[in-house]
């Protein structure tokens, strides 16, 4: 793990993302952006897109390839389909993320907890609307697979996912340098069904620094 020296009062853009809201915005390159997990064990979904070729975006295979290692921390390149680096991870506090549970769904939640929750609002319903409210080619064939930010997702041996408590904390954060224009699209998650975290969704905050 790895803190920042970047000071918060001086950051260029700071928002607060409530429980089941979608955050985008444009990172050039060079600028930092932290995700802050304000409360603790909150899942920050996260997308990110060539800003200048939406088409090549966030790849989790070719990161996870290039690192030979499953969880996301500080020294990680996210790698996009193209083969390039968008963002370097340059300071973490929470120690590991994931990058293989994907995102829920309202099928995800009827398949894994009940037929009554399909209802439910998720993750991507807010990566879609954002996904189309921030770039005029970007639409539902481009919410490909994610990065859950301060989710803990063990792998067992024999290959298979688990969810299991968090190991984040309040105020805990990651923060990445943009290696290129990057679009950025959060889903702030709005899990009601999952026990890790206390089934009480809370606010992250995401700040955006300029180069130093």
């Amino acid at each position: 793990m790895k803190e920042s020296n970047l000071i918060p009062s001086q950051a260029a853009c700071r928002s607060v993302i409530l429980a089941g809201d979608h955050w985008s915005r444009r990172i050039a390159r060079g600028q930092i952006l932290r995700i802050v997990d304000l409360e603790g064990n909150q899942a920050a979904d996260t997308l990110f897109y060539d800003a200048d070729d939406p088409a090549d975006r966030y790849s989790a295979c070719d990161t996870i390839r290039h690192q030979a290692a499953l969880y996301l921390t500080t020294g990680t390149r996210l790698m996009s389909t193209g083969g390039r680096a968008l963002l370097t991870i340059v300071a973490d506090t929470c120690g590991r993320h994931d990058t293989l549970g994907g995102a829920c769904s309202r099928e995800s939640n009827t398949m894994r907890y009940a037929p009554d929750r399909e209802a439910m609002h998720a993750c991507r319903d807010s990566f879609i609307r954002g996904a189309q409210e921030c770039h005029p080619e970007l639409g539902k064939r481009d919410i490909t697979c994610n990065i859950n930010f301060f989710m803990n997702v063990p792998v067992t041996p024999d290959g298979r996912l688990t969810f299991a408590d968090g190991v984040s904390g309040p105020g805990r954060y990651v923060e990445l340098r943009a290696e290129r224009d990057v679009i950025c699209l959060i889903s702030n998650c709005p899990q009601l069904n999952n026990p890790c975290n206390a089934y009480n969704p809370t606010p992250i905050e995401a700040l955006v620094w300029d180069p130093q």
